[in-house]
């Protein structure tokens, strides 16, 4: 069974904004109603959502299935979880226990949509050029600016020369120093945020390899990379800003540090006890 198949409604969204406006009318449905779905025929869904049968054909093929009955296949396995999305929705009523138990569970879900969106092959491919680039640069504004500065922290841990940039004038120019040997990672939830996707094009023109982690697949900032990383795109109860994009991007960021660190196991232990003592005499 393919894996990156499952988990369905974590794809639909990722695949969201790129969808034409009648598979949007089906998106809607399916993801307000995912328990309907196992029991209506093509045609019966059509008709509730006032589009033609091949529309729902288009559809399950444009979010990653072979048609129809795969893809209620998967919606079927899927709906136990799912349902309990139900459950994450925050209410002035809740008392500070239930209030702890629905924010875990809604942060433990964006880890695992995002694992279930997760590609491999370009995980693998961003731990690679991480490891073979010269200069190595992090962009992000605003919340996902609070990520960038966290992988400088990391990755200037193990000995990488790395930067991050969240003012969108700095990460313009820097962009424009870059050369083929470079590196550029976007973080943008959206995929829309102006700065970051400028910066990236102007790296990308200035020879430099651009990566990407986002909530979107086929929005604006993936037009300019060339690797993408896709984590959860559900937004948690508080909206924009909130935490559950932002552990998404983090846990996606865990995977690839963890990545280069073991394949650059001897340099990794080298630099990580030199930053240590460097920063011993910090401390009480």
């Amino acid at each position: 069974m393919n894996q990156k198949k499952q988990n369905v409604l974590p794809k639909i969204r990722s695949e969201y904004n790129s969808l034409p406006p009648s598979e949007v009318k089906v998106a809607d449905y399916v993801l307000q109603n995912p328990e309907e779905i196992i029991y209506l025929s093509v045609s019966e869904l059509a008709t509730e959502v006032d589009v033609s049968d091949s529309t729902i054909i288009r559809f399950c093929k444009d979010v990653g299935f072979k048609g129809y009955q795969e893809f209620k296949l998967f919606i079927a396995q899927d709906l136990v979880v799912t349902i309990e999305d139900i459950n994450e929705d925050i209410s002035e009523n809740d008392d500070l226990e239930t209030l702890s138990k629905k924010i875990t569970f809604s942060n433990k879900q964006a880890i695992e949509e995002t694992m279930s969106v997760l590609d491999l092959d370009a995980l693998k491919a961003a731990i690679d050029k991480i490891l073979n680039s010269d200069k190595i640069q992090f962009y992000g504004v605003g919340a996902s600016g609070i990520t960038a500065c966290d992988a400088k922290y990391k990755f200037l841990r193990i000995g990488k020369n790395v930067d991050c940039y969240t003012d969108a004038h700095l990460q313009a120019m820097s962009a424009a120093t870059l050369g083929e040997n470079d590196l550029v990672v976007g973080i943008s939830h959206s995929g829309s945020t102006k700065d970051v996707v400028d910066s990236c094009r102007i790296a990308r023109e200035a020879g430099a390899t651009v990566i990407c982690i986002t909530g979107h697949n086929k929005s604006p900032i993936t037009r300019v990379s060339d690797i993408k990383l896709l984590t959860a795109t559900k937004e948690g109860p508080l909206g924009s800003g909130a935490l559950r994009s932002k552990i998404a991007q983090l846990h996606m960021l865990d995977l690839i540090f963890t990545g280069v660190s073991l394949k650059q196991k001897e340099k990794t232990i080298k630099f990580t006890e030199k930053t240590a003592k460097a920063v011993i005499d910090k401390l009480y």
